[in-house]
């Protein structure tokens, strides 16, 4: 008896070996503020290598949404929810209400707390910013690993507080619940997100399971600071300045087949000026600006091929799924000239004492085609890079219309592992998922099948996207504008008045869909400003 007992074990434990064998390893890559154009694989100038072999031999898409603003979109990506039913519909801050706590609630299930029930292991380097209490942390939400900030970013050079809107932000640089305090200039962050992926990958070797890397680097957010080596292979660069290198990222998208030619481009941005209309002194602050920028993805790269390289090295590459994306589009902030309350300038463009960032003249590049910035629902905000790789899985150099959102992802992971989402999890009842797996449009080309529209919403900014239209409104006017992105991808064109039906039909969805997800209007819980915790005070019902 104890030998059939000792033999039915271990057909058990190689029946696990053997499924777990075919389940993939998956890397989720990350970025943050870097606009729909700064790979080369997207039209840019900047050298991404590793990233452009990804694009090369795997998939991109023309469209993938975003939530406009970096702790949505993470919440979002983490959990498969619309970011407030997970509990982060405007930032990391408390403002009051259940869908505005500003961590993620124990309904919305994070992807590595899924994929644990699958047998993976679950790694995580780079920035967390969906939780800041303790309680909250990546190894308290599944991750089993993990080396980041938990807030919403940090200097390059340094773990001090940062300074923001006349106060200090804090910078909590954890690993496994340890606080680290390294001396200043002995690392550079973006090289320690890699250097901590690669290390994890090594550890995790050991195990017989696959893994879950979840790969979030701060880069390219502001400030620009980037290393000296990287900064020298931009010098001059920029010189063109920023019209005619925008035309220049036009005619690659159009040439790699982004950009059709019935597509409309946006127009400029009415407060980015002319090139030619700045002083001397001016365009050198300008140019400095974009070539540490440029560095700044360079070195983020550099970062991925050195987690590729590992993988590798493992001989993991075959059975590894890898997808990469931004969690924003290009912003329009200028942090360090922000009038009274800016924040303080202690050294050149690109050192350990700046505080610079891109602002709206490069921005308007970094999105190109498309119009507005990070923070907004035009698809300057929300638009994303997006490359899927793996092996003999994806057909080499595709492009795909797309037309995905973050809240897509964690179906896809899950269909792939091979794991039922939970209905229940810990005793608690969990959110159902929203979004629909990608599996078939990443491996066999298939067309998104998504008769529900998708939603956006935060800060007051509103938009929602059925089939070819997109019904989108800025804060605080609340005037439903709407474009045919089939051919108006650039929001060239409102055409709402000529289409009332569609308006009053995408806009009752959006009713729906708000009260439904607990968004409520931005007036009754604005706080007086990003970093500021305390809501405002709530007015009518």
């Amino acid at each position: 008896m104890k030998q059939l007992f000792a033999l039915l074990t271990l057909t058990a434990i190689l029946t696990t070996a053997a499924a777990q064998q075919k389940q993939p390893n998956i890397i989720l890559i990350l970025v943050d503020d870097m606009g729909y154009a700064d790979l080369g694989a997207y039209g840019s100038e900047i050298h991404t290598p590793h990233l452009d072999r990804l694009a090369q031999e795997g998939l991109r898409l023309k469209e993938f949404y975003n939530n406009a603003i970096c702790a949505p979109t993470r919440a979002s990506l983490l959990t498969g929810q619309y970011q407030h039913k997970a509990g982060v519909g405007y930032f990391d801050v408390n403002l009051g209400l259940p869908a505005y706590q500003g961590f993620l609630n124990r309904e919305s299930l994070t992807l590595a707390e899924v994929l644990k029930t699958a047998g993976y292991s679950t790694l995580m380097s780079g920035k967390w910013h969906v939780g800041n209490d303790s309680l909250s942390w990546p190894n308290q939400r599944g991750f089993e690993k993990y080396y980041g900030v938990i807030g919403g970013g940090a200097d390059y050079f340094d773990a001090k507080p940062l300074p923001l809107g006349g106060g200090q932000y804090p910078v909590l640089l954890v690993e496994n619940n340890k606080r680290l305090h390294p001396a200043d200039n002995s690392y550079y962050f973006t090289d320690e997100i890699a250097n901590h992926a690669v290390q994890y990958l090594d550890e995790q070797n050991h195990s017989n399971k696959p893994f879950f890397l979840y790969l979030a680097f701060n880069a390219p957010h502001w400030p620009l600071q980037a290393l000296p080596e990287d900064i020298a292979r931009y010098r001059g660069k920029y010189d063109i300045g920023w019209d005619s290198l925008r035309r220049q990222r036009l005619t690659r998208q159009a040439e790699l087949g982004l950009l059709s030619p019935q597509q409309t481009v946006a127009a400029r941005d009415e407060e980015v000026p002319e090139w030619n209309s700045l002083t001397y002194d001016e365009k050198q602050l300008w140019k400095a600006k974009m070539e540490v920028y440029a560095a700044m993805v360079d070195r983020m790269d550099q970062g991925v091929g050195k987690v590729l390289d590992k993988v590798k090295a493992l001989k993991k590459d075959d059975n590894t799924l890898v997808i990469f994306i931004s969690d924003n589009g290009a912003p329009a902030e200028d942090v360090a000239h922000w009038g009274r309350k800016a924040a303080r300038n202690t050294g050149p463009v690109g050192t350990a004492g700046s505080f610079e960032s891109q602002g709206k003249n490069w921005s308007f590049v970094s999105n190109t085609p498309f119009r507005s910035f990070k923070s907004f629902m035009y698809e300057g905000g929300i638009s994303s890079p997006f490359i899927a790789w793996f092996p003999r899985h994806i057909k080499a150099g595709s492009i795909a219309q797309g037309t995905a959102h973050l809240i897509d992802l964690a179906p896809t992971f899950y269909e792939l592992a091979g794991v039922k989402y939970p209905a229940e999890y810990r005793h608690v009842a969990t959110n159902a998922l929203p979004g629909k797996s990608l599996v078939r449009l990443l491996f066999e080309g298939t067309p998104l099948n998504r008769p529900e529209p998708v939603f956006w919403e935060r800060a007051g900014n509103r938009a929602v996207r059925k089939g070819k239209w997109k019904l989108v409104s800025a804060y605080p006017q609340y005037r439903w504008e709407l474009y045919d992105l089939d051919k108006d991808r650039g929001e060239t064109n409102d055409v709402a008045a000529a289409n009332t039906q569609v308006v009053n039909e995408l806009s009752a969805a959006y009713f729906e869909w708000a009260k439904k997800t607990g968004v409520v209007e931005f007036d009754r819980i604005k706080p007086a400003s990003i970093f500021d915790k305390t809501p405002a005070k709530k007015t009518g019902n």
